[in-house]
C-alpha cells in the first residue's frame, strides 16, 4: 500500500517537473543485491533533514562527494525547476535566477540535476569531451556570503560572453553580473567560467581552479587568490586593490597558456607575491601570434594590428606596475617583450624606419635591457676593422702586425687616433680610421641614449 500511495503521489507532479525533482534521488531509489544471500537489500536510507554528517556520507555512497547539504524540500525543487526553464533574453536582462538569493542546498541540486550536450550533471573540465557543454546559468543571481568550496562549477554562466559583451550596452552587461561577494570558493572547480563584472570582492578563491576562466572587468578587490590557478584566464579589466592577494597564485603553464593581463588595474595590489618567472609570455602576447581571432575567424590586418597593440599595452602596464615596486629584474624582462611586440607593430603599420631602427636598437643593446650586447657589438666592429687595417697595411703599406692593428682600430673608435709616420690624410687607413670614428661614435650615442631611457624610463 505505501508503495502504490507513492506512485499515485508522484503522477500528481507534471512529467517535466518531476524529471527533474526526481534526478537528483534517483539513484538512492535503485536496489542493492546482498553478496552474502543473493537477495535484493534495500536501499540506502535517506538521512534526517537536520543530519548535516550523516547526509556527506550519503551523497558520497550516490557518487557526489561533492555534495554535503541536505536535499532541498521539493517544494523548493519545483520552484528552482521553473525558475530554470525560464530562456533569457540578454537585452532584457532577463535570466533563470536574476535576483534570486540561492544557497549552497540549491546550488548543489542544480548541479545534480543540470543537463546539457547530452549528459546529466556538472561538467566535468577533466573529460576534454565536456569543456564544451553549458555550466549552470546563475547569471544575475544573489550568492553573496555562501559557502561554495569545493563545488564543481566549471564552464558557470556568471556574466556575458566575450561576444555577447561587445554587443550589451553597460547596463546590460551589469545585470547579467552574478553576486559572489565575500563567498567562500575555495577549492571551487571554475574551469571555463564566465565571470565579466562579476561582483567578487572580499570572495575565497584558495586554491580555486580557474584556468581559463574570464574575469573581463570582474571586482577583485579584496579577494583572496592564494594559490589560485589562473593558467590562461582572463583578468583583462579587472580591479585590484591592496587588499587583493595574490600570494602564490598560478598564472600559466604549458598545458592551458598564460593570464592575458591587459587593462588589468593592479592599483596598490602586492606583486611581489607573485613568482613571475613562470610567465614566458602573456596571453596576449600568444593570443597576438596566433592566425585566427578567439571566435574562429582568419585575422584580417586590423586584427593582427589590434592584437600586438594589445599585447605591447599589457607588456607595459605590467612592467610599470612591477617597476613601481621595486621589482627591476621583472620589469625589465616585460619592457624588453613589449618593445619587440612594437616592432610588429611599426611593421604592420609599414613604418620601415621606425622598424628598422627599432632593429638596430635590439641587435645592438637589446633597447638597453641586454647591455651585453652593447660589449659584443663593441669587439665586432673593432675586430673587423683591425682586420681591415692589417689587409690594408700590408697592400699598401705601411704594414701592421695583428697588435698594432688591434690597437689602430680601439683608438680609432673612440676617435682618439693617431697616425704612426708615413700615413698621410689622404691614404685608405686614414680614411677607414675615420670611417671607423663616426661608426664609434653613432654607437656611443646610441648606447647612451638607450641606456638612460632605460635605467631613467624616459
Amino acid at each position: 500500500l505505501l508503495i502504490v500511495s507513492g506512485v499515485l503521489e508522484e503522477e500528481e507532479v507534471p512529467m517535466s517537473e518531476q524529471d527533474a525533482i526526481q534526478s537528483s534521488t534517483k539513484r538512492s531509489r535503485s536496489p542493492q543485491t546482498s553478496k552474502q544471500n543473493g537477495l535484493q537489500a534495500p536501499a540506502l536510507q535517506r538521512p534526517a533533514h537536520e543530519d548535516t554528517e550523516a547526509w556527506e556520507t550519503y551523497w558520497k555512497a550516490q557518487g557526489e562527494p561533492w555534495r554535503t547539504e541536505p536535499e532541498i524540500e521539493p517544494e523548493r525543487q519545483k520552484y528552482l525547476a521553473e525558475r530554470r526553464s525560464i530562456t533569457p533574453d540578454i537585452w532584457k536582462g532577463i535570466y533563470p535566477f536574476k535576483d534570486i538569493k540561492l544557497n549552497r542546498a540549491d546550488i548543489e541540486w542544480l548541479l545534480a540535476t543540470h543537463e546539457s550536450g547530452g549528459v546529466q550533471g556538472p561538467v566535468d573540465w577533466s573529460d576534454n569531451s565536456q569543456r564544451e557543454r553549458k555550466g549552470l546559468d546563475l547569471r544575475g543571481a544573489d550568492l553573496r556570503q555562501e559557502h561554495l568550496h569545493g563545488l564543481p562549477l566549471a564552464c558557470l554562466l556568471g556574466g556575458l560572453k566575450a561576444n555577447e559583451w561587445l554587443q550589451a550596452s553597460q547596463e546590460q552587461r551589469r545585470m547579467a553580473a552574478l553576486h559572489l561577494e565575500s563567498a567562500n570558493l575555495s577549492f571551487a572547480n571554475l574551469q571555463g567560467a564566465y565571470l565579466a563584472s562579476a561582483y567578487l570582492e572580499r570572495a575565497d578563491l584558495f586554491s580555486a581552479h580557474l584556468e581559463r576562466a574570464d574575469f573581463y572587468e570582474a571586482n577583485l578587490e579584496g579577494t583572496y587568490l592564494r594559490k589560485a590557478h589562473l593558467e590562461g584566464a582572463s583578468l583583462r579589466g579587472t580591479f585590484c586593490n591592496v587588499a587583493t592577494n595574490l600570494s602564490d597564485v598560478h598564472l600559466g603553464n604549458e598545458e592551458f597558456g598564460f593570464a592575458f593581463l591587459s587593462y588589468t588595474h593592479w592599483s596598490e595590489a602586492n606583486l611581489s607575491l607573485v613568482n613571475w618567472a613562470q610567465i614566458k609570455e602573456l596571453g596576449d602576447e600568444y593570443e597576438a601570434k596566433q592566425p585566427n581571432t578567439w571566435y574562429g575567424q582568419v585575422k584580417n590586418k586590423q586584427d593582427w594590428l589590434r592584437g600586438y597593440q594589445r599585447a605591447v599595452q599589457a607588456n607595459r602596464q605590467l612592467a610599470t606596475a612591477l617597476q613601481n615596486q621595486g621589482l627591476n629584474e621583472d620589469a625589465a624582462r616585460f619592457a624588453y617583450r613589449a618593445q619587440n611586440l612594437q616592432r610588429a607593430v611599426f611593421f604592420l603599420e609599414r613604418k620601415p624606419a621606425s622598424y628598422l631602427f627599432s632593429l638596430f636598437l635590439d641587435l645592438l643593446a637589446g633597447h638597453g635591457y641586454k647591455p651585453w650586447r652593447s660589449f659584443v657589438a663593441y669587439l665586432m666592429v673593432i675586430i673587423t676593422f683591425a682586420t681591415g687595417y692589417y689587409v690594408i697595411g700590408h697592400a699598401v703599406g705601411p704594414a701592421m702586425s695583428p697588435l698594432g692593428s688591434f690597437v689602430f682600430s680601439m683608438t680609432s673608435f673612440h676617435g682618439r687616433g693617431f697616425f704612426p709616420g708615413g700615413i698621410g690624410l689622404d691614404d685608405p687607413l686614414t680614411a677607414l680610421a675615420a670611417l671607423e670614428a663616426f661608426v664609434g661614435l653613432l654607437l656611443e650615442v646610441t648606447l647612451i641614449a638607450t641606456l638612460t631611457q632605460r635605467l631613467f624610463r624616459k
